[in-house]
């Protein structure tokens, strides 16, 4: 999939980290898909969706036509959910001391 790699690294990282994004690349399942992370401010964009289906896709698709398709990968990292606790913990006391 050096392909792959290439039109990541050349033509779409190029584009996303221009919007202060970028892309990685998660792996490729069995049956042809790509799966992709946006991160940075790609990652909260509304317009990502569109970003995926109009411009990702269609740029891996041209440059590897044995893709089927691109498959976003929403993931929640340890910090997020470290800090997410803390603030309902925080709260829950601050409730349980109010009663």
């Amino acid at each position: 999939m050096n392909s792959l790699a290439k039109v990541i690294d050349e033509k779409i990282r190029p584009s996303l980290q221009a919007h202060n994004g970028d892309i990685e690349l998660v792996g490729v399942t069995s049956d042809g898909f790509v799966q992709i992370k946006l991160t940075g401010a790609c990652s909260t964009c509304p317009g990502a969706q569109h970003t995926i289906t109009e411009f990702i896709e269609c740029e891996i698709k041209d440059a590897c036509p044995e893709i089927k398709g691109v498959q976003p990968v929403f993931q929640v990292n340890d910090e997020l959910i470290d800090m997410a606790l803390k603030i309902l913990r925080k709260d829950n006391d601050r409730n349980v001391n109010e009663h």
